[in-house]
């Protein structure tokens, strides 16, 4: 694999608050690398030292073989950061928008076009060129503030809660974008609080907390690792005495884990015997990066 990104032993704090704690990272070309974390994790305030926007208190950042502290302008224009707030110009209209961050970013004045272009394809925003962006919806905002980050053709894309406040049909072309610009060749490091985006784009995950990552894998690895389907009986009353590994009882309702949901739901309800009367619903909650995510904050020890 050809690594984009590396980053090695990184610190932050600001003041006596330490919000990155020696973090290591390596994410390779054409990767999707999403990083999942609380509020105050410290996602934010990584990306910004990535982008070279913040420096850190030690470590080092390479980005495509070039330290980013050492050389910052070396990188600028390989890097598109769009950060949770949007920032773009209201009193100017899309294309322009779109025009200035690309010239921004280095393009040529004969790419420029073709690149703005695209972009507004790719994100609907083509109807739109002459708007304003004081005249926008919400989505429409976000959509473009995404595309100003994107439209040099970074090779380093870093996509901070870029769905936040988003509509369907914004979220629903930002992931389009996402998944072509990495089957194109660019490395994309994307923060979100929606789990279910994380699996559609069926990116590499990282977790982090309390300034460092817990663990780190393919969607598919971390729910295997922590989290497992369960049967969740209810009852009326409190669920009976059921001899199963790892039951757990919470209020009205019998919790049980399970490799083979169909086969163990006839089981399951066998056992229940005498109390089958007083059996209200049988429910499979399947595992998935929710609560493969949850299990793994569970895992850390308190302060």
């Amino acid at each position: 694999m050809t690594l984009s990104l590396r980053v090695e032993g990184l610190t932050k704090s600001y003041g006596e608050r330490q919000v990155l704690r020696g973090v290591d990272l390596a994410v390779g070309r054409g990767e999707i690398l999403a990083i999942l974390g609380a509020n105050g994790a410290g996602k934010t305030t990584l990306l910004s030292v990535i982008a070279g926007v913040t420096s850190p208190g030690a470590g080092r950042v390479r980005v495509l073989g070039v330290d980013v502290g050492a050389h910052p302008k070396a990188v600028r224009g390989r890097i598109g950061l769009a950060a949770q707030d949007t920032a773009v110009y209201p009193t100017h209209t899309v294309v322009e928008n779109l025009r200035y961050f690309g010239t921004l970013g280095g393009v040529r004045r004969g790419e420029l076009r073709a690149s703005v272009e695209a972009v507004m394809e790719a994100l609907g925003l083509t109807g739109l060129r002459r708007t304003l962006v004081r005249n926008l919806s919400g989505g429409q905002r976000r959509r473009l503030h995404a595309g100003c980050a994107l439209v040099h053709k970074p090779e380093i894309v870093l996509l901070d809660e870029p769905t936040v406040g988003a509509d369907p049909e914004t979220r629903r072309d930002l992931l389009r974008l996402v998944t072509s610009i990495a089957r194109d060749g660019a490395t994309v490091i994307y923060t979100s609080h929606y789990l279910g985006e994380i699996e559609e784009l069926d990116a590499r995950v990282a977790v982090l907390c309390g300034g460092r990552f817990l663990d780190e894998g393919h969607v598919g690895d971390l729910v295997s690792r922590h989290a497992r389907s369960e049967l969740v009986l209810q009852f009326d009353g409190s669920p009976p005495t059921m001899s199963w590994p790892g039951a757990r009882v919470e209020d009205d309702l019998l919790r049980l884990p399970t490799s083979d949901p169909a086969i163990d739901i006839m089981k399951a309800v066998g056992l229940v015997g005498v109390e089958r009367g007083r059996l209200r619903s049988v429910d499979i909650s399947r595992a998935n990066l929710e609560s493969a995510y949850f299990n793994i904050l569970k895992s850390e020890p308190g302060p």
